[in-house]
């Protein structure tokens, strides 16, 4: 699995699809049980109606996105929903992996870890707490 100093070309969808699966497999498994059924997506960029949803204007400002409703907020009444889905913005990604020099795979696992995180409807200190855990974990 190359690391995100071992690029020698832009990094592909390709790419940062293994590197998001290779994050997804580092979710503690007492939350990746909960994650069965969420889709992962890997496009260049969010559109301009994501952007608009957003209140974005550049769509170098997004590099991941959560859509569904958090686990928290489902009821069993509740009508059909769309399915859960994490993007992965891959252009914003290597914008930021470029700017910031830090490690391509950290990045997509910090991306993924925060849009997951938002399928749990985690609050900014247990997203941190995550973070930590799966960091901790790889070292």
């Amino acid at each position: 699995m190359p690391t995100g100093r071992s690029f020698t070309t832009p990094p592909s969808i390709e790419d940062l699809t293994r590197l998001a699966e290779a994050a997804l497999a580092a979710i503690p498994r007492r939350l990746a049980r909960y994650l069965k059924g969420v889709g992962i997506m890997l496009e260049e960029r969010a559109d301009e109606a994501t952007l608009a949803e957003m209140g974005l204007d550049s769509p170098w400002d997004l590099t991941g996105l959560y859509r569904g409703t958090p686990l928290g907020n489902r009821s069993v009444s509740d009508p059909a929903r769309m399915p859960d889905t994490i993007f992965l913005y891959r252009e914003p990604i290597l914008l930021e992996w470029i700017e910031s020099c830090v490690d391509l795979g950290a990045l997509v696992r910090n991306v993924l870890v925060h849009e997951v995180a938002h399928h749990f409807g985690f609050s900014d200190a247990e997203i941190a707490a995550l973070e930590q855990e799966i960091e901790r974990g790889r070292s």
